[in-house]
Order: C-alpha cells, then structure tokens, then sequence
C-alpha cells in the first residue's frame, strides 16, 4: 500500500512549495501573501525512486470557533488523519515561533510519526539555521530548500522509513532531481482512468457546496463568503461504479475585474483545471439565471472542447419552478448556439436535490464527447444532407463536397474535402453540424469541422 504523507505548519512557511517541488509539478497556487492555501490538496509525489501520496494543507492557526481559519485548521485535520507519518514544516530564517511550538505539541499528542523539516535552508549556512528545529523535541530537523531543491537527499532519509512499502519509479535521471516541468497535460490524451469532471461558475454560485454534498462529507471549504476557494482542487472519487476525478475550482468574475495577482493565480488555476477535464458542469444561481460572465464561461468551455452540463443551483429558492425551467433552457438555446442541446438540469446543493439527475446527465455528457461514426454510414449521409440541400453555387461554379471522415473524438471532429473550400459559406457549415448534432446524437457538445480542399484522399482513382 502507498504511503502517505501530510505537511503541516503556520502559514507561509513554503508548504505549497515543498509540495510542488515533491509532485514535480506547479498543482498548488505558490504566493508571498499568508493563508492562501485554504482547503488541503493531494499529489502523487516522487523521491529518490519511491512514490507516495502527499497532502498539501492550510496553514495551521490558532483561531477562534466560526472563523476561516478556524475551518482551515479543520482542513488541515482531516488530511492528517488519513496520513502515516507528517511533516512539520518552519521557516528557519525566521527561526522556531511560539506558534510553532504550539502546533508541534499538538502533533505530539496525536500519536502521528513527525518530521521537523526547516526550511529556506539556502547555501552554506543552512544547517546551523535548522539546528533550532531540535527545539521542538520532535527529533532531528531537516534542512531544506524546498525553493531550490535542496535537501531532499536528507529528506528522503527521514521519511525511507515510513514511504519505502510504497511503489517503486522507474523514471531516468537524478533521483534526487526534483525540478518543476511545465504542464503539458492533454485532456484530449486520456482514453482510460477515472472521468475528469470540473466544476465551475461564477464566484458564489454554491460550486463548493455541490461538491461536498456529492461527495457526502465536508471535504472543501464552503460558505457565504464569495471567493473562499482559491485553488482548483481534485478529489478522487468512486459514483456507483465509476471513477471520477472531481476539482472544485474558484469563481470565475470578469477579467477586467480581476486585479490582485492572488486571484489572477486563481482564475489560472480554473482555466487549467477546464482544460484538463473531460465533462465541466456550470454551476449557475437559478436565482439569477444565466447571467453574461455564465455565458462566457459556457462560451470558454465549448472553445475548450470540453463536454458541458449547466446545472441550476438553489432550485429550492424558485416559487415558479415550471415557468423559470422554460426561461433558463430558452435562454441557453438562444445564447449557446453553437451547442445546441446542452443538458441543463437543476438542483439544490444544500439539500442534495436532483444530484442523481446532475450525475446521469454528466454521463450521458460524456458518452456523447466519446461518440464516433463509421466513415461508411458517415458519407451516406452527406450525401443525402447534400442532395436535400446543396452548397451554393459561386459565381456560377459549384461547390463540390467530395468526401468526410471523422479524425477524432473527445470532442466530435471531422474534416470535410471539397472542391472549393474557402467558398463553402458559414452558414453552410452550421447546417451540416446542427445535422450532425441532430441524426447521430451530438447534441450538446463541441463539434469541429474543418474543410480541405482536393479529392477523396482515400479513393485509388485520385490517389
């Protein structure tokens, strides 16, 4: 069984950078500012050819009942729990604080092993400033530079005892090279494992209050407070018999509105997490229905390729529930041309209402991203859409469509031949995709057409 690993400490101490660095990518927001990590973030990490699971948490305080930072020491809590052994990390340059002191005499009396790890142990001086971790009585400090990547041989041998059981990496290279690679995940790659499902919207909509009630714990922070989620976070889960990969993610306002380099970190964070999902469900306020930044949203979604669900939050608020279901799906048809059929389903989040309905359409959602047409069955049809209604005639000349094929799924594309491309008109275009959508069942998701010129590659005669 993999061993798992949680880093702890106050706020600001570089926990999120220690956790990036061992993941070996850029998953947790890194800033200056305290108190950014809110809710605790899992990874898969790798050192010296070992793998393990790492948890990423909130900076421990100590707060009063009924505060945010009370409910991040909550967070914090929960990821220890599920831990074998915990790191506790201080900021060596700063030296041992009473709080500090305060929160490794916690972890004493939990019965968890604990590692003292000091960081921003930077050059030749590093482990005389550790040295004041011995402090704490919680064994030898560990000098780190978890910025710099220095330390982790030292590291692994604290933590060989507790991680070695777990699985072996047989990556090349350095073992103790732990540099962060840009993100070049695909979305459009994935053809196996758990389904990838992001939940977005606006800031406020209840996206956070969705997710722990399909979950069935309080695994996100969520409250009346816009903006109290600020990173996107994944969460593996099991639905009936399916594996779902499920991330939170933070509101999404206007861009001309976002200002302070935290949230511009964050909206990063939800663009990333739309890019890599396979079904993103909108969560909008049924309150309010589909307002413009929802609209763009839905819009970056389709641009992305990504299969999309539109659920309507707070349902248990609207008196006239039949009269607002005909605006909210005459407002989506109007406005969501270009993804037409999109299934909207309304729920409510604090009551755990009509989720099933939510996770039914999600599937669905998904099958359809999925579906692919025989080349055969394909061009039969083309050849009746075309003889119903032909493409315009330019300048007297004709518009031959010759041949189609469809290249890929996750989402529909289809490369269309003919004689003239350049002069097939738009609205040609969308006539020969609204068919698409509605003889094979691709309505609402993504569908790209691109049209080259010449003859049927794939006929000997013009081979």
């Amino acid at each position: 069984m993999i061993a798992t690993v949680a880093i702890l400490g106050r706020p600001n101490v570089g926990k999120s950078t220690l956790f990036n660095r061992l993941v070996g990518k850029r998953l947790a927001i890194v800033e200056r500012e305290p108190g950014v990590t809110r809710d605790w973030k899992e990874g898969e990490a790798y050192l010296a050819g070992v793998h393990f699971r790492l948890f990423d948490t909130p900076g421990l305080e100590d707060a009063k009942r009924g505060t945010l930072e009370a409910a991040m020491r909550v967070q914090a809590e929960r990821a220890l729990a599920q831990a074998d052994v915990a790191l506790l990390l201080f900021d060596a340059r700063e030296g041992v604080t009473p709080l500090d002191r305060h929160f490794s005499d916690w972890l004493r009396s939990t019965g968890i092993p604990v590692i003292v790890v000091a960081n921003k142990c930077e050059g030749r001086g590093g482990t005389e400033m550790a040295l004041e971790g011995f402090s704490l009585g919680l064994g030898t400090p560990v000098p780190i530079s978890a910025e710099h990547g220095e330390g982790l041989a030292g590291l692994y041998e604290a933590l060989a005892p507790y991680i070695e059981p777990g699985g072996i990496d047989d990556r090349p290279g350095d073992p103790f090279d732990q540099a962060l690679p840009a993100d070049n995940e695909d979305a459009d790659d994935v053809t196996e494992g758990p389904l990838h499902l992001a939940i977005v919207g606006r800031p406020n909509v209840g996206k956070s209050t969705l997710v722990n009630s399909l979950l069935g714990e309080e695994r996100v922070l969520a409250g009346p407070e816009p903006g109290i989620t600020r990173d996107a976070i994944p969460v593996d889960w099991t639905y009936g018999d399916r594996a779902i990969r499920l991330v939170d993610t933070a509101g999404l306002r206007r861009r001309s509105q976002v200002t302070a380099r935290i949230e511009r970190m964050s909206v990063e964070a939800t663009e990333r997490a739309i890019r890599l999902a396979e079904v993103v469900v909108l969560v909008v306020d049924a309150t309010v229905m589909l307002e413009r930044q929802d609209l763009t949203i839905a819009r970056r979604v389709v641009e992305e390729g990504r299969a999309l669900v539109i659920a309507a939050n707070k349902w248990d608020l609207i008196e006239d529930a039949g009269t607002a279901l005909g605006h909210l799906r005459d407002r989506v048809e109007r406005s969501l041309p270009q993804i037409k059929g999109v299934l909207t389903v309304t729920v409510s989040a604090l009551s755990g209402e009509h989720e099933a309905q939510l996770m039914r359409a999600v599937f669905r959602a998904y099958d359809t991203w999925n579906r692919r047409v025989s080349t055969g069955e394909l061009n039969r049809w083309l050849a009746a859409l075309v003889e119903r209604h032909p493409p315009p005639a330019v300048r007297g000349r004709p518009v031959r469509l010759r041949y189609m094929v469809q290249t890929k799924a996750r989402p529909p594309t289809f490369i269309l031949f003919a004689s003239r491309p350049t002069h097939v008109p738009e609205s040609y275009i969308r006539y020969i995709e609204n068919g698409l959508r509605r003889d094979f069942g691709f309505e609402g998701t993504p569908v790209r057409i691109t049209l080259r010129g010449g003859d049927n590659p794939f006929d000997p005669k013009t081979g």
